[in-house]
């Protein structure tokens, strides 16, 4: 077998290279619309389909000069990983066009090496549109089942801009730019396309050094002064380290944070990429995790509303953290428990509702875990220090198996 080529269809066209490859080529492998656009005939073309299967059967069985078709850039999100594996790398001569990404966001005239780009074709959806949630600047491969209007309607509260590329250079090709999410809900949409989101206030950042804007955020578990709050009403820097760690927060993610207070674990979760949902009922706390938010220049959707009632309506979490011990907490946990996706974090002062909270995870088919921290910080006294105890605190961790 020759060295397969795999041609990347640009919005425009393909390379004068890869039409030399496709005018010699044995078989062709592509997408129906790919084969169409080129008058491939049926007798030497295969079509990528389902899994994938088939087409590649008849790649193992040519024993000429084989081409495969695919959209913008074949190594992005693309088909050259299949190949690579079921062929080897060093069989592949790959000629790309311009990614869709690249092209869309030209259109729209935005840099986008700052920009995530994520995939919800073949994928759960809920992963892409968290990043949504979390970051200023996101390109979506949608799916035939989860479009343009799905995204839009996930993230209808957000403010967020849309631009929609249907079908690059394709008949049907579609370009809606500057969208509000209720604008482009309202429409129906064709498959393929990529859809961009963006915050118009911050989607021009300052020039950086590395790809898709992830940077480290530094710093985690920050000390209480990095925080608006009431005096002594935070969790402890001690204790968010060991509740993020174990909420595990990352891109793809949704924290529940109930019973916010100052906001400092939600914001926490959304330095380290997630996305966060702040609930909490006093008026004053919702106001000091705005302000909190705008400090740390993350994202974190607050809530007004008192738990459970408050997260019926939620977006399923993948943790939940519940620092609140108000009315209706045995419900709170029960709630959390059911809908997690993998863990609910706990902390309690009070002994009588270690018990009870860790009977509420089990019942719910989660593995609970009872943490007592307590922690003590050294103040100086004149020429001498002492260790000054801080309040000890229950940490109860649920986690799906």
């Amino acid at each position: 077998m020759s060295r397969i080529a795999v041609v990347g269809v640009g919005y425009t066209d393909i390379s004068p290279h890869g039409k030399k490859f496709l005018e010699k080529a044995d078989l062709v492998v592509g997408g129906w619309r790919h084969l169409e656009m080129f008058g491939i005939e049926a007798e030497r073309s295969a079509v990528l389909k389902g899994d994938l299967s088939e087409a590649f059967s008849r790649i193992e069985a040519s024993n000429g000069q084989v081409v495969v078709l695919a959209s913008g850039d074949p190594g992005f999100f693309g088909i050259v990983r299949a190949l690579g594996e079921r062929f080897g790398a060093e069989n592949l001569l790959v000629l790309p066009a311009v990614s869709f990404v690249s092209a869309a966001f030209a259109r729209v005239g935005l840099a986008w090496d700052d920009a995530v780009v994520v995939s919800a074709h073949g994928r759960d959806p809920r992963r892409a549109v968290n990043v949504c949630r979390s970051h200023s600047k996101v390109a979506v491969f949608t799916a035939p089942d989860f479009g343009p209007a799905e995204l839009a309607r996930e993230l209808r509260t957000m403010g967020r801009m849309f631009s929609v590329e249907q079908k690059l250079g394709e008949p049907g090709e579609r370009v809606v730019h500057r969208a509000s999410a209720a604008e482009v809900a309202a429409e129906e949409w064709e498959s393929p396309n990529v859809v961009l989101v963006w915050d118009e206030v911050r989607a021009v950042g300052s020039k950086g050094w590395i790809s898709s804007g992830l940077e480290s955020p530094g710093k985690w578990a920050l000390p209480e002064s990095e925080f608006e709050h009431p005096s002594g009403m935070i969790t402890k820097s001690e204790t968010r380290a060991l509740v993020l760690a174990r909420l595990g927060p990352g891109p793809g993610d949704l924290v529940w944070d109930v019973g916010a207070g100052s906001g400092s674990v939600a914001i926490e979760c959304a330095r380290l990429g997630a996305a966060a949902i702040s609930i909490e009922r006093d008026p004053e706390s919702l106001a000091r995790i705005r302000r909190n938010t705008e400090r740390h220049g993350v994202y974190v959707d607050v809530v007004e509303g008192e738990a459970p009632d408050a997260l019926h309506d939620l977006p399923d979490p993948d943790a939940v953290f519940i620092g609140g011990t108000g009315n209706g907490f045995e419900e709170i946990v029960k709630l959390a428990a059911v809908r997690a996706r993998r863990c609910v974090v706990l902390t309690l002062i009070g002994l009588e509702r270690v018990v009870p909270a860790g009977e509420i995870l089990e019942d719910c088919g989660l593995a609970v875990e009872t943490t007592f921290l307590q922690t003590s910080r050294m103040k100086g006294i004149g020429n001498m220090h002492r260790l000054v105890p801080e309040s000890g605190v229950f940490v109860v961790v649920g986690s799906r198996v």
